[in-house]
């Protein structure tokens, strides 16, 4: 089961968001519910949006249509930029990689720590 968290940082114009587990379709669609709740409260083109991954474990291949949902969002919604920070792991960065090329999302970054 995952989990989430998102945190708006007025001051610094970040939305943190913390993403952890294995998210299940169910999870990836209160994810996107509350994540519509949130942005629809400031002007995210004046925002980056950071999503910590560090605790995310791999998606699987049923779970991966709502995660390029999820990036549609990002894309539509208009972050400045979307910063994914993860763990060192190949795997899941080449998941997140794909995932942005395949939905065409430019402005991200991922960062391992």
């Amino acid at each position: 089961m995952g989990s989430f968290n998102f945190a708006t940082n007025s001051a610094e114009a970040i939305l943190n968001v913390q993403v952890e587990g294995t998210m299940s379709e169910e999870d990836a669609g209160r994810f996107i519910q509350e994540y519509n709740q949130t942005v629809s409260q400031f002007d995210p083109s004046l925002y980056d949006i950071v999503l910590d991954c560090t605790k995310l474990n791999v998606s699987t291949a049923d779970v991966l249509p709502m995660l390029e949902q999820c990036y549609l969002l990002y894309q539509q919604s208009g972050f400045k930029k979307v910063i994914f920070t993860i763990t060192k792991s190949p795997i899941l960065k080449m998941q997140l990689s794909r995932v942005a090329r395949s939905t065409k999302l430019e402005n991200y970054e991922i960062i391992e720590v």
